[in-house]
Formats: structure tokens, sequence, C-alpha cells
């Protein structure tokens, strides 16, 4: 893995916060606040992060609030609650269009894949017409309008009516491919990831049919986000969370050790769930975060905008002003 710009984006912030702080006492440290869900991959990272004390070596506290789903990580964030959670940089987008002051800075590329039972006879995009494709989430979820748009524009399929699409919960989804209910799943990414372990055939990931469609660059999938306000008001604890965040990144890219204590929260079956977990993982830490990526995000949602139409990005013609972050690049 090219960790590069992320190791050397790890030490221009821990330089630029050495030159603005001094050492703090715990009492003295800013607490940063962060939403998660009990056992979602972010909490992998986070529980790294402070493992490793991180967070203190970077000038903060870092607390964990659990909440019980994404929809209330984003009340939560809405009603100050929390001072980060993670989302999509979309929903980022949509939310200041609206008026709302949020931020996003990259968290990881992962999002999913199409997955077949190990002896399917498909094997492309074109052998989905007429089978079952069981899709996490709703008719308006990212992956599933690539999807589409990649089957129509290389194949002149549309799935919507040629195929027999069902939308469900994630962990249905792999309960009813395993049973034959489905001849093919495209599901979010640690999902995916346990069917693989289980012997199942990745057909075709979301950044390969982000690659298929013309993009040439990896787009952050989801991100930490907060209000700009905070932002503004805690510049340094958000400087340090951001660094220490890119520290857990890099620890968790090269050690398999720092693996081995996050097994409880990873809840993995077995050894080959563990290491199709920790693969995947791996495979989406962003290394590279500036302007082609930036760029790239403009063209993904001029996409979207036109898959999804207003019911995903609202009124905005294009992502809105300062839906990134501009203080982190790497």
């Amino acid at each position: 893995m090219a960790l590069v710009g992320l190791t050397r984006w790890v030490a221009v912030a821990a330089l630029g916060l050495l030159a603005a702080l001094t050492p703090a006492s715990a009492a003295e440290r800013p607490t940063v606040t962060v939403g998660v869900l009990k056992f979602g991959t972010v909490s992998w990272e986070l529980d790294t992060l402070r493992h490793n004390r991180f967070d203190e070596a970077e000038g903060f506290t870092l607390k964990l609030v659990e909440l019980a789903g994404s929809q209330a990580t984003q009340i939560a964030l809405q009603a100050g609650s929390v001072d980060v959670i993670v989302s999509d940089w979309l929903w980022v987008s949509r939310q200041r269009a609206a008026g709302e002051d949020l931020s996003f800075i990259p968290y990881s590329t992962a999002v999913g894949s199409l997955v077949v039972p190990a002896g399917s006879p498909i094997q492309g995009v074109a052998d989905l017409k007429g089978k079952r494709i069981g899709v996490a989430g709703t008719p308006l979820d990212k992956s599933w309008l690539l999807l589409k748009a990649l089957a129509r524009e290389r194949h002149g399929l549309d799935l919507e009516r040629e195929a027999k699409p069902a939308f469900a919960a994630p962990p249905l989804l792999n309960q009813k491919i395993a049973t034959g209910e489905f001849d093919a799943v495209l599901n979010f990414w640690p999902y995916a990831a346990r069917l693989e372990a289980q012997g199942m055939r990745p057909l075709l990931g979301v950044k390969e049919m982000m690659r298929a469609l013309g993009m040439t660059a990896e787009v952050p999938a989801i991100g930490y986000v907060f209000r700009d306000r905070w932002a503004a008001a805690n510049p340094a604890a958000l400087a340090g969370f951001a660094a220490a965040t890119q520290r857990a990144k890099v620890l968790l890219a090269t050690s398999d050790d720092a693996w081995m204590r996050l097994q409880p929260l990873m809840q993995a079956e077995d050894a080959a769930t563990f290491a199709a977990l920790r693969a995947r993982y791996r495979e989406g830490i962003p290394t590279r975060w500036g302007d082609a990526e930036r760029a790239e995000a403009e063209r993904l949602y001029d996409l979207m905008a036109k898959l999804g139409g207003r019911e995903l990005v609202g009124d905005a013609p294009s992502v809105a002003a300062g839906t990134f972050w501009p203080a982190v690049r790497f």
C-alpha cells in the first residue's frame, strides 16, 4: 500500500501542532466527542487511536458516544450532542446547500462490491439480466445507481426492468444469498468481506464501477463530519483529531499486531473473516486527498445528481462550497 502521502501528511500536521501548542495536562486538553456505531468499522480506528494515546499526543482527549444508527449520529451532530460523526460527503453537501455549516475530511474510500456464489455462472454485469439481485439500502443507494449506470452504458441493460432487484438490510442480504434466494448481492464492504471469507466470489467492486464510468482518481466515500463553527472555535482540537486519526490509519495499515486486540470489536466469526475484514479496511485507507480527488468528487457529484436526481442531492446543482474542509490535504 502506498502510504507516502498519508505519512507525509501526519508529519506535517504534527509539526504544525508542535509549533502551535504547548504541552497540556489532561485537565487542559480539549475533548473531541465522536458519535459512533458500537460495532461500526469507525470504532476500529478510533479504538486504536485511543489505545495508543494518539489523542493525548496530539493535544486532545477523545470521547466516544455510541449511537443506534447512522441517522442517530446525524441527528446528534445537528443537535450539538457530539462534535464529529462519520457520514458521506454527498449528505454533507446537501446539508450545506440547505444552510447547515457542515464540513468533511476523508475517512475511507471503501464502499462495497457485487458478490456472487463461488460456482455462479455470472461472470460480468451483462450476465445479471434476469437475475435476482439483493441491494443494501434503498433504490437511491449510490452503489446501486453506479451499477445501473454501468449496465446501461456498457451493456444496454436496464437492471430495474430486466433484472429482479430487491432492497434490504445488509445482514439479511448475506443470509439470503447463502440460502440461494439471491443470485448476487450488492452489499457494503464489511458484509461483502464476510461473504468473500465464506468462499463467495467478488464480481465487481464499486471502485471498479467508478473507473469503468471514467473516474480516474479515488474519492473517499465517507469521512469525519463536523460543524464549521465548532472547527473555528476549536482549531487545535480539530487539527489534533485529524492528525491522530491518520496516525491510527498508518498503524493499522502496517501492523498486524495492532489488529489482534480489535477482534472483539470486529465480531469476526473465524480467521478467514478476520483476514478479509482487515484486508478490505486497509484497501480503503485514503492515500491522496488533493486537487485531483476533489475535482473527481465534483464529477462524481454530477453523475449522482443525474442518476439520483433531486431526491438524492436536493436542489444543489453542484457540490456545495465548503463541503471539503480546506485545511486537510495529503
